[in-house]
């Protein structure tokens, strides 16, 4: 009995002390109930900062900030003497007017919420005179995001009011219900910069409404803070050109300058105008373009995964020769029996086997690293040498995610030794299972970003720095980006480099030539089991001091050598000399379409 005493007292206590400090919070500590205690003609007005600029690698201004009005309410206070009179003011019917006040009260009869959103201007004059004969309710000055540019919506994303769910999820409290957040792109991986800080004034109001007073002479006031702007990597007339030579197509470019690892152009095929997604537009947009069948909202530089296909062959040389299994200069005789080849029989060493694609050779210095003999097995072998071959490929950003400072990037994959187990059992596959590797295909997929960034450590000959699209926040440098070098003798990557040059000079890469230029790159034709190959192009530019590494996809558009190297020499072209002299080229690029060429049709909102 003692003990269920006990128990039952210290029940009781600690029941006293949970309502204590629930008291101690609405009393003391928050300003909310404790400014509606004191006095319930005291209100509560937020001041939302300015979010922050955002400008090109140029300092030309890419996304401001423009006035909007909100119509709050404040229920407890809120008195309506006609309300057939205040719908028709504010142009809305009573069935509209019920349901935002029964939502108002659903979130707090003593705090202010939204009553209707983003007013427009005219409503916004006409209230001016009118709400001194509605209590408890006032306008409330926001801003949202507009677009110097019709570019750029896959790199900046959009900013939106933050849900429910999020509310119940987000375990800093900072937001509040009918906050902004950045949603996709820069506005979300940058929030905490660009957001800045809310303020908030109390002021006395009389019984009409009106403002009398700062409420304790202003002692509870603080100003708001305006968001860090942002300079971004990309050159916006590079990026403009891009996405008008990816129009009517499915795909993706992404352009890094090596030395650096600043995103010059980043295109994701097709696209919409971020302006479609700004204030009122964006409940009537998103639906429209979550449904186009041609995905605009999926990001495909960092989400779109495709074989690397004859790109590959890139990474195969340098690891081959770092493993010593082969010799640049080695001479090596295929006859075309292990693998289809679109390069014929014969004798190559490494350049020429850049240069000519040749799938045999890749096949057989495959099998060299991944068959060494170290077990007598060819099953327990070839684990071993896959193994190895994995962690190599990996040292190339591939099968893992780069850093870049934008939202959702995959990996791509790497297979790896338990997959193959998975898929034939252990100890039951061997070389002769997993060949298509050798040439970029199987269950090896890239993504474009990995390879404009393979681009670029090819042009740089062994190393890269972490891909980025802002270059700095309010001033300061981005301190978010850091040097990768791979463990391989730059004398390796010489040969391929070659290779790759004479891929551009006189083989599948020649429609992109330009003696100017020195382009140096590899071409993909990128098998596609649902339709029409893929066209795939990784290179750089020009090849001695490189200021651009480009990876361009074009789906369904057959060889690499046709679509994609055109789109990437024209680009790199337009960076490197500031000029076009191909219009020929050009015209065919403008040409090609894959898409229809009305497939998006929303509309900008009035707001």
């Amino acid at each position: 009995m003692r003990e269920r005493s006990l128990l039952i007292r210290g029940l009781i206590l600690f029941t006293v002390i949970i309502f204590s400090v629930r008291l101690f919070y609405i009393q003391i500590i928050d300003e909310d109930y404790k400014v509606a205690a004191e006095n319930n003609v005291v209100q509560k007005i937020v001041e939302y900062p300015f979010r922050g600029l955002v400008y090109d690698s140029n300092d030309s201004l890419v996304i401001y900030n423009s006035p909007v009005y909100d119509l709050m309410i404040v229920p407890r206070e809120a008195e309506i003497a006609d309300t057939t009179k205040f719908c028709e003011l504010l142009e809305i019917d009573s069935v509209e007017f019920i349901e935002k006040l029964k939502k108002a009260k659903g979130y707090s009869s003593i705090l202010a919420s939204k009553f209707i959103e983003q007013i427009s201007d005219d409503l916004f004059a006409k209230l001016q005179d009118q709400l001194i004969n509605y209590p408890g309710f006032y306008v409330l000055p926001r801003t949202i995001r507009s677009y110097n540019t019709k570019s750029l919506a896959n790199v900046v994303g959009y900013v939106g009011e933050v849900s429910g769910s999020f509310l119940n999820r987000d375990t800093t409290r900072y937001y509040k219900s009918g906050d902004y957040i950045g949603i996709g792109g820069i506005e979300k991986s940058y929030e905490d910069h660009l957001r800045g800080k809310r303020g908030a004034t109390f002021k006395v109001v009389n019984v009409q409404g009106v403002i009398k007073d700062d409420y304790r002479d202003g002692e509870y006031d603080t100003l708001p803070k305006s968001g860090e702007d942002i300079h971004l990597t990309i050159d916006l007339g590079l990026q403009q050109y891009a996405e008008k030579l990816m129009a009517g197509k499915v795909g993706s470019v992404v352009a890094i300058e090596p030395s650096t690892g600043r995103i010059l152009a980043f295109v994701s095929a097709p696209s919409y105008d971020p302006q479609l997604l700004s204030g009122k537009s964006l409940s009537k947009n998103f639906p429209i373009l979550n449904k186009d069948e041609n995905k605009p909202f999926l990001n495909r530089p960092l989400q779109a995964r495709y074989p690397p296909g004859s790109m590959f062959k890139t990474i195969q040389g340098v690891i081959a020769m770092h493993e010593g299994v082969v010799q640049a200069d080695e001479i090596i005789r295929t006859d075309g029996s292990n693998i289809g080849d679109l390069a014929p029989p014969g004798p190559y060493d490494m350049i020429k086997a850049i240069t000519k694609s040749s799938n045999n050779y890749f096949y057989l210095i495959m099998r060299r690293m991944v068959q060494q003999g170290i077990e007598e097995s060819p099953y327990i072998d070839s684990r071993i040498g896959l193994e190895k071959w994995k962690e190599y490929v990996m040292h190339f950003g591939l099968g893992r995610k780069l850093g870049v400072d934008l939202p959702n990037e995959i990996t791509g994959s790497v297979p790896s030794i338990e997959m193959y187990d998975r898929l034939y059992g252990a100890k039951r596959w061997k070389y002769s299972n997993v060949a298509s590797l050798s040439i970029g295909q199987g269950e090896l997929t890239v993504t474009p970003l990995q390879m404009a960034n393979l681009g670029a450590i090819l042009a740089n000959r062994g190393y890269f720095i972490t891909p980025h699209v802002v270059d700095k926040i309010e001033g300061w440098p981005n301190p978010n980006i850091k040097k990768e070098i791979l463990p391989y003798d730059p004398r390796h990557y010489e040969p391929i480099v070659k290779g790759m040059e004479q891929v551009v000079m006189a083989g599948s890469g020649i429609r992109g030539y330009l003696d100017s230029l020195k382009l140096a790159g590899k071409t993909s034709t990128v098998q596609n089991p649902h339709g029409e190959d893929h066209s795939g192009f990784m290179g750089f530019a020009p090849l001695d001091n490189p200021k651009i590494s480009i990876a361009a996809y074009v789906e369904n558009a057959g060889q690499g050598g046709r679509a994609a190297v055109s789109v990437a020499s024209l680009l790199a072209e337009k960076y490197v000399l500031g000029k076009i002299s191909r219009p020929w080229l050009e015209d065919y690029v403008l040409e090609e379409r894959y898409i229809p060429k009305n497939a998006l049709r929303p509309t900008i909102a009035e707001n």
